[in-house]
């Protein structure tokens, strides 16, 4: 979209105000200063944090949205998107959440039942724009450590809030993190103190299920120094015509000799097989690895969404400060992903790995991004980076785009990449050991992506292998 033609649809005459739909959720429709207003208001929001929404929706009024992206999509009308979507009827207990939403959570195994409390995972599930139940906080606080919705952080722990809060990424750091810096609703806020280990896992589901509305979540995760947590993050849509925007931003802190593992299983409704509906999931998620010998480590499944554009990143600032970042990513239908990864070298002996995968079927295409740079004063900092890619069918794409900066001549840095078809000879040789073909096809997948679900945690591996099996299932016909 032309910079015109997009600021025709910010500034064209709209009606804004609440509408109900028939799901009995509130939904307040339109873009403009009272829409950001409504948000703090609803979430009782200090004046500061209304300062810093306003503001940056004044940022975002004079920016574009890019394009610059491998993938193509329909104009968003940003004005016709729901911002905030809650249920009319306020909700004091799981009892009254649709069974429906419920059933969801736990097919994806949500433990947000007593009996699935026991799987040992803290979970935070935000529903649209609300966060509907965080497991173990009494627990976690005993041992000091912070694990809340955003909206309860930026209430009862603002001083760590407005400290950390776009520290990372600032809102004039792009187009869709602007975005959400002035609307987003919910999300989940994590801080470990100094030498602590989270010792369960940290896990939040995001699901958005009221029609028309853009999700906007914001997660802020602080490790103080010598201390670590493994947080998992999941996500889901229903099936729906119309394109839904997913806009979150994911801050990572790690202080000195902090570890933060990050894992996705993404799983947003992707369109059907035609192309038509599913979601646009433009995201930013950055770390930094502010102390020295601090660690920051990503891993994710990509499976769902029509468009997706993200790439997770770390800035390794510390003096050997270490930046890992594992993807597996499949597409199929007329799916488009932009994704990839950029690590910043600038603190000494410095060391980054980059491990990507990707699985295209049908008319699918994606395309990998690495951007590694190495400053003139990171002395002695590595980086390795491997990108393979498998295509099943004829007509699916992939496309890889490295770039290296390296500044200073003590430092090395690596990439390989390489692309095949799924094997015949494989196929045939499997299947003459009595395997069908989508059994070779899956055991064959399941080799080219065993290093990365390797290192998801076991509850998100199981579900990873499924969501793998079905895309495979698909797109074999």
């Amino acid at each position: 979209m032309s910079s015109n033609s997009y600021h025709q649809y910010i500034n064209k005459p709209y009606s804004f105000g609440f509408q109900t739909d028939t799901q009995g959720y509130v939904h307040h429709i339109g873009l403009d200063e009272s829409v950001i207003r409504f948000i703090s208001t609803k979430k009782q929001e200090p004046q500061w944090m209304l300062d810093w929404r306003l503001k940056s929706f004044q940022i975002w009024q004079t920016m574009t949205e890019p394009h610059w992206a491998n993938i193509q999509y329909e104009p968003i009308d940003y004005n016709t998107i729901s911002y905030f979507a809650s249920h009319k009827k306020s909700l004091d207990s799981l009892d009254e959440i649709d069974p429906e939403i419920l059933k969801t959570f736990e097919r994806l195994g949500v433990p947000l039942h007593e009996q699935k409390i026991l799987s040992g995972v803290a979970v935070d599930a935000v529903l649209d724009s609300v966060s509907v139940r965080t497991t173990y906080q009494q627990q976690l606080a005993d041992l000091g450590i912070i694990f809340c919705s955003m909206s309860e952080a930026v209430m009862h722990h603002s001083e760590l809030v407005q400290k950390y809060l776009g520290s990372v990424i600032p809102p004039r750091d792009n187009f869709f993190a602007c975005l959400n810096s002035a609307v987003f609703s919910d999300g989940t806020f994590v801080y470990i103190p100094p030498n602590t280990d989270c010792p369960i896992d940290l896990s939040t589901y995001f699901r958005i299920n009221a029609v028309g509305t853009g999700q906007f979540e914001r997660t802020l995760i602080v490790c103080d120094s010598h201390s670590s947590v493994s947080y998992l993050e999941g996500c889901t849509a229903p099936q729906r015509d119309e394109n839904q925007l997913h806009g979150a931003v994911v801050e990572l802190i790690a202080m000195g000799s902090a570890n933060i593992h990050y894992s996705t299983v993404q799983n947003w409704y992707p369109g059907d097989k035609d192309g038509k509906g599913g979601i646009y999931n433009f995201v930013t998620k950055r770390g930094v690895c502010q102390g020295n010998h601090s660690k920051i480590s990503w891993t994710q499944l990509e499976t769902g969404s029509s468009k997706t554009w993200k790439y997770p990143s770390v800035i390794l600032k510390g003096d050997s400060s270490i930046g890992e970042f594992y993807s597996v990513a499949l597409t199929n239908n007329h799916q488009q992903t932009d994704t990839g990864t950029k690590m910043t070298h600038l603190g000494k002996n410095t060391s980054s790995r980059i491990i990507s995968k990707s699985i295209s079927a049908g008319y699918s295409q994606t395309t990998f991004r690495s951007r590694v740079y190495i400053g003139k004063n990171a002395l002695d900092s590595r980086n390795f980076t491997v990108c393979d890619s498998l295509l099943l069918s004829p007509d699916s794409q992939t496309h890889t785009l490295p770039e290296i900066i390296q500044n200073n001549h003590r430092s090395s840095s690596s990439h390989e990449a390489s692309t095949s078809r799924l094997s015949t000879e494989h196929l045939e040789y499997l299947q003459s050991r009595g395997l069908s073909i989508e059994e070779s096809s899956q055991m064959i997948i399941s080799g080219f992506c065993k290093e990365i679900l390797q290192r998801l945690p076991m509850e998100f591996a199981i579900e990873a292998r499924t969501l793998i099996e079905i895309q495979i299932e698909n797109s074999l016909g």
